[in-house]
């Protein structure tokens, strides 16, 4: 089930807020909070429901045990304890083909490759579960002693498929008591209409076109106009579909009460490729800052070496596959070069350059991306660059262009700060007088029943409707 199914937005949400507010109790609440997310993670794998369950019971006692145990050395043993279960989960079931199937590159080696389903959102909930374990062991957050709310906290549906990546001290307060106004849940329900219309015009549109220029089977007829507009699509489609998720995810959350953190800040608007992974995924980024980078000695000792480790589990964290490894060894090489060269010019380049070099890196590190075969996103590179091209433009690629030519012009536009000039223009708005602040209410109305209705429509009429970040 995805937040952007019509059996979700219209049958399982709206059953899951009734009985939220059905009672005012917080055991009650909490208690429907649980039962939904576990009805929602079963939904597509009622299996590995047991699977999230031991996980939140085993890190459950491990914490307590690990914030009563005074002394260092049998602290540090249940704290390596509980990191070796959940990354030896993380790794059967993620990595164990992959694993294989790179010793099956030696010559004489020929093992069977195991079949072996992934459960969906196990890289966002290990890393959640992995943050609140680690931040008990270093004093830095208390043992849940309840634990219904340590199984509310890993397994709430609105951002355990994927993220963003909640800290556990972040909404510690909140799963004990929190207070829910009219106010709150209208801006949950216009953020997450919002994030619906991203995920489902923007999003979908540009992935469908992406797809069908970047299949491998349609490189013999691809020109470079082709092969550049369709990973700039698939740049779009990438960004509107994990934002979009985030979106709908807070504004979740905001509705009961709960405040996760933003997750995107506008990333295609980044003047170089480190601000870019501030800006992009920002809950993973501080996820490997604050228990990779800063524990191994961050700038103070061997950084590029930090840097390097950081940016090959960055890249495996994304997919067990090769590819994924060399796209984050790629940013590893850009952010190093910024980090060590850039940072040393005294006379800094030009923004509109720095600017221009970011989304050709970005736009390049999407290839690697999107093709799990390195074979493959190097014969697009050849399409890019025209070595392999039929020709610069072909008539199907400008028929597309031609097409889709303010669809794109909106997609591009989307990626501005719209929404926060539309605030600000809504508070003048509303400052100047009673008539003028109803107005804006009912245009706010009226704009999100319309994005409603948009994306209800577009959903109906078409089956292409995947949430990339799902298989990670």
């Amino acid at each position: 089930m995805v937040f952007s199914s019509l059996l979700f937005l219209y049958i399982f949400f709206p059953l899951c807020m009734l009985l939220y507010f059905l009672r005012g109790s917080i055991q009650w609440r909490n208690g429907v909070l649980i039962v939904m997310s576990l009805l929602f993670y079963a939904w597509g794998e009622p299996l590995y429901i047991l699977l999230i369950l031991a996980t939140a019971l085993l890190n459950h006692h491990l914490a307590i045990q690990i914030e009563q145990s005074g002394k260092n050395k049998k602290k540090r043993r249940l704290a390596f304890l509980a990191v070796a279960l959940n990354l030896g989960f993380l790794g059967f079931f993620k990595y164990t083909g992959f694993f294989v199937e790179t010793l099956n590159l030696i010559p004489w080696i020929k093992l069977p490759v195991p079949d072996i389903a992934m459960p969906i959102g196990i890289s966002f909930y290990t890393f959640q579960i992995l943050s609140y374990v680690i931040d008990v062991y270093r004093g830095q957050g208390r043992a849940q002693r309840d634990f219904m709310r340590t199984l509310l906290f890993l397994t709430l549906f609105h951002q355990l498929m994927a993220g963003p990546i909640i800290r556990y001290e972040h909404v510690a307060a909140e799963l004990a008591e929190r207070r829910t106004s009219a106010r709150q849940v209208w801006a949950g329900i216009e953020r997450f209409a919002a994030g619906l219309a991203k995920k489902a015009l923007l999003a979908n549109t540009c992935g469908e076109l992406a797809d069908q220029l970047l299949n491998p089977e349609a490189f013999g007829s691809l020109s470079v106009l082709g092969a550049w507009l369709g990973i700039l699509l698939f740049a779009l489609q990438i960004y509107f579909d994990f934002s979009a998720y985030s979106d709908m995810a807070i504004a979740m959350g905001k509705m009961v009460g709960l405040h996760y953190h933003e997750n995107f800040d506008y990333p295609y608007l980044s003047g170089s490729v480190t601000e870019f992974w501030r800006r992009w995924h920002m809950s993973l980024g501080s996820f490997f800052r604050d228990y990779v980078y800063i524990p191994l000695g961050g700038n103070r000792r061997h950084p590029l070496r930090n840097l390097l480790l950081v940016w090959a589990l960055t890249g495996l964290w994304h997919g067990a596959s090769w590819n994924f490894v060399v796209w984050g060894l790629y940013y590893f090489v850009f952010i190093a070069f910024e980090k060590h060269v850039l940072a040393r010019l005294k006379r800094k380049p030009p923004a509109a350059l720095m600017h221009i070099y970011t989304l050709l890196a970005v736009v390049f590190g999407w290839v690697l991306f999107y093709y799990t075969n390195i074979a493959e996103a190097f014969g697009l590179f050849g399409k890019l660059f025209g070595i392999t091209a039929v020709s610069a433009v072909t008539p199907e690629a400008a028929l597309t262009l031609q097409n889709n030519v303010f669809f794109l012009i909106l997609a591009l536009i989307a990626c501005l700060p719209v929404t926060k000039l539309l605030r600000l223009l809504e508070y003048r708005l509303s400052m100047r007088g009673k008539w003028e602040s109803r107005g804006v209410f009912a245009l706010k109305y009226a704009l999100v029943l319309l994005l409603l209705l948009l994306s209800t429509a577009q959903l109906a009429g078409n089956s292409f409707n995947p949430f990339i970040y799902f298989r990670f």
